[in-house]
């Protein structure tokens, strides 16, 4: 076999791996356009101030926001979005929400945290958080050391508790940070909580008078989301903890550079690595016949 046909033919397998730079986020365009996503219904208590889509499907029901079912709809309390009742776009972000907490999952484990983070400082990386009668009852700092691409993903046992007037800071990362909480049943930010990072909560979502998302999202793939008085926003920059960030959906590294596994790369490899051999072979065989 010459040198040249199995250059070819590496190069074809390396051509089939996906390689992590290249992706930017758990978070396809559609779904990362909504700041709030409910499955069954979303409920306000106004004023809310959101920045982004705010929608629900497969349910028909928006209360507290301008809601025609089926249609967009334009709100004063949302800004940079509209109010998607059972749109073809609301469709197709559910669908995507599900497909991005599958790919979390698939990450594993990681670091097992307490299950209250209270005063912790926090590098990025994949972490497990046990269940807790609260898992934030004070401040914690997510400390990106210096890397502009810094992603925390948080793989919640079950569900996802703020206690009044917690805090969730962001430090030393820049434009192309995540934050992912990936909430295996329901979350609950408690009042006047001040709050980071995208929520992907299997069940419902709850935000109490007053808290905030100051970047981020509140994406429920089953159950409700319920507002009162609360600011969410998808673009972000410094005053509001996103460092510029567009919802802090970037990332995917972590804290020491080394690309977090893509989920579908694993099958790829797969393909990749059967396909290279099988090729190989027949190469070799070809040239013992000549």
């Amino acid at each position: 076999m010459k040198l040249s046909r199995f250059i070819v033919l590496l190069s074809f397998g390396i051509s089939l791996l996906p390689l992590q730079a290249q992706a930017s986020s758990f978070l396809l365009a559609d779904v990362a356009s909504f700041a709030v996503l409910g499955a069954e219904t979303v409920t306000n208590v106004p004023t809310s101030t959101i920045v982004g889509h705010v929608g629900v499907s497969p349910g028909t029901s928006i209360t507290g926001f301008n809601s025609v079912p089926g249609t967009a709809t334009a709100d004063p309390q949302v800004t940079s979005g509209l109010v998607h009742t059972t749109t073809a776009l609301a469709a197709s972000a559910q669908n995507q929400l599900t497909i991005a907490r599958t790919d979390l999952d698939l990450l594993g484990a990681g670091t097992l945290l307490a299950s209250d983070l209270v005063g912790l400082t926090i590098v990025p990386g994949v972490y497990t958080v046990p269940a807790g009668t609260t898992n934030l009852s004070g401040t914690v700092t997510l400390d990106g050391q210096g890397d502009a691409n810094a992603t925390w993903v948080f793989q919640m046992d079950s569900s996802l508790i703020t206690s009044s007037a917690s805090m969730v800071t962001v430090i030393g990362t820049g434009s192309g940070a995540g934050i992912y909480w990936n909430v295996r049943s329901s979350a609950t930010l408690g009042t006047t909580t001040s709050f980071q990072g995208n929520i992907l909560a299997l069940a419902s979502i709850g935000l109490d008078t007053g808290a905030t998302i100051g970047c981020g999202r509140a994406l429920a793939d089953t159950g409700a989301v319920t507002l009162d008085q609360n600011t969410i926003g998808i673009i972000c920059n410094a005053s509001t903890g996103g460092q510029g960030s567009y919802g802090f959906s970037g990332g995917l590294e972590d804290g020491g550079g080394t690309p977090l596994p893509e989920p579908a790369a694993l099958l790829l490899l797969g393909t990749g690595v059967v396909t290279l051999v099988a090729r190989r072979r027949q190469a070799v065989m070809t040239a013992a016949r000549l």
